[in-house]
């Protein structure tokens, strides 16, 4: 698959899980307060966060859509120019 592709769907996928994680920690929250069971939802909760987050990381979210060459293609690629 093509590499930009790969980063939108992992950067939305985190930007969906972190915000939905939250809303289910809010519900065990509100569940813990009535008395009702609660610790599945928090775990749950948890988890959704969690993976939110580690998605938006992994994708690089934070530096910004990936532009052009790779890191690792841009070193061979002046390396190859410097032995020209």
């Amino acid at each position: 698959m093509n590499k930009k592709l790969i980063w939108y769907i992992k950067a939305q996928a985190g930007v969906l899980l972190f915000p939905l994680g939250l809303c289910l920690f809010g519900e065990a929250v509100i569940h813990k307060g009535s008395g009702q069971p609660w610790f599945w939802l928090g775990t749950l909760s948890l988890i959704v966060i969690n993976t939110g987050i580690g998605l938006m990381i992994e994708s690089g979210l934070i530096s910004g859509f990936p532009r052009g060459e790779s890191g690792e293609q841009q070193a061979e690629a002046t390396e190859l120019k410097a032995h020209r």
